[in-house]
């Protein structure tokens, strides 16, 4: 693993779901909305995703604890940060790539069956 990766992998979710929020609301959308895609994505629920947030865990350990990444996460596809999100082969960075697109959809204000590929 290189650094880069190593230290994508140490960002702690923690400080990354205040600015997912801050992104959301801004465009109308609210925290309930925010946290039901992750809950598709990662198969967390409330208290679970207050756990991790709470642990101060980095995105490899959200990741890893996560209870089932969903089925149809790799519907999720586009560009991301210049990056084709069903290219990138180290999973945790696609995962979180993943979380970026899903978070990216609901502030451009997608419709949520759209968003969780339903």
């Amino acid at each position: 693993m290189n650094n880069t990766n190593n230290r994508i992998y140490k960002i702690l979710f923690s400080t990354v779901y205040p600015l997912y929020l801050k992104k959301v609301e801004k465009k109308g959308r609210t925290k309930e909305e925010l946290d039901t895609v992750i809950f598709w994505l990662t198969g967390y629920d409330a208290n679970t995703l207050q756990k991790q947030i709470d642990l101060k865990n980095d995105f490899e350990t959200f990741f890893a604890q996560a209870p089932q990444i969903h089925p149809n996460a790799h519907k999720i596809t586009g560009v991301i940060c210049g990056y084709r999100v069903e290219e990138i082969e180290d999973e945790v960075i696609r995962k979180m790539r993943y979380m970026d697109k899903l978070v990216d959809e609901l502030a451009k204000g997608k419709k949520m069956e759209k968003i969780l590929r339903s």
